[in-house]
């Protein structure tokens, strides 16, 4: 099977391209070039998917069995990829996101038919325009698409909203047994999901013709509490978590991003149905557990010091805003 990955080389498109080499799939990344190429048995393929003509050069003599797009955000890249790939892939894959799920939700056990509506988050709108416009495609023009939504998926990011992701703050924030915020009571139940995980159900779509024309998501069955997963996170350093509960709502006066990321997303209970991508993949099971998986990511933060980033602009924000909260 001959895949191309625009991307593949990301948090959560990394560990997918490890499993498809380890099964032996002809997998080509397209990207700028820009970073050495980790994926020894990855073949290359130099060019900017922004610059159609100079994709087209490059992708001209290529037929493919699939095609992923891992950063594709807007119409704009949407149709650009049709207009490269149509008649010349065999399937199609967007990945979109788990948040373009309606917020607040009218039920918190989601499913793909779940209603895609978020009105605090242009990401997660821009993503759902993305969907219309690929079915669309789909039913008028037989467009081999298959619609991927990842919910909060980690490997190589702290995923904890405040102070995390790429940063390493949060971390030297517990290291330390200073303050770290929980939205509401910490109570909501979400989902995360290692990025090994996802691979498994992910790479069980590639080439599968029954997907075609289908919407998928591909997280964990693992249901934790804001609270539980901020315990997990310290016990990971061996430490306890001092938590200061602060309501959504006043956390989101103070940053745009936090607004968008915990209204339009984090804020609300999701209990994910995963009965679908276990009827298209039945050897699809999520194995790690958080408890486990955050260990292994912050092992990977402390191999190199330049990947533990403390921002003190984060620290002055978490800082200000317990400090106000408190007064």
């Amino acid at each position: 099977m001959k895949v191309l990955f625009i991307g593949g080389t990301g948090n959560i498109s990394t560990e997918v391209s490890k499993l498809c080499i380890e099964k032996g799939i002809d997998l080509y990344l397209l990207n700028r070039g820009n970073k050495k190429l980790s994926l020894t048995e990855g073949k290359e393929i130099i060019a900017d998917i922004n610059n159609q003509a100079e994709c087209y050069k490059v992708l001209i003599d290529h037929k493919w069995d699939v095609v992923v797009n891992w950063i594709a955000f807007t119409k704009k890249d949407v149709l650009n990829d049709i207009s490269l790939f149509e008649n010349k892939t065999k399937q199609y894959i967007f990945i979109s996101s788990a948040s373009a799920y309606e917020k607040p939700p009218s039920n918190p056990f989601i499913t793909e038919s779940t209603p895609l509506i978020n009105p605090y988050w242009q990401y997660s709108r821009d993503k759902i325009g993305c969907e219309e416009l690929l079915n669309k495609t789909f039913s008028e023009n037989n467009f081999p698409v298959t619609i991927v939504r990842p919910s909060l998926t980690y490997d190589t990011v702290i995923p904890l909203p405040i102070g995390g992701w790429k940063d390493y703050t949060i971390i030297a924030r517990m290291k330390k047994g200073q303050k770290v915020i929980v939205h509401g009571d910490g109570t909501a139940l979400w989902t995360i999901m290692h990025a090994k995980d996802f691979a498994k159900g992910f790479v069980g779509l590639l080439g599968n013709r029954q997907a075609i024309g289908e919407s998928f998501h591909i997280t964990s069955d693992e249901v934790l509490s804001w609270n539980q997963i901020y315990e997990s996170t310290a016990n990971a350093v061996g430490k306890s978590a001092n938590i200061i509960h602060i309501p959504t709502d006043f956390i989101s006066k103070y940053d745009s991003h936090l607004q968008k990321s915990l209204l339009g997303d984090k804020a609300h209970s999701v209990i994910f149905d995963n009965s679908k991508i276990k009827r298209y993949v039945p050897d699809f099971k999520a194995t790690i557990p958080y408890a486990e998986g955050i260990k292994k990511t912050i092992d990977w933060f402390e191999v190199k010091q330049e990947r533990q980033i403390i921002k003190q602009e984060t620290n002055d924000l978490i800082d200000k805003i317990i400090s106000d909260y408190e007064k």
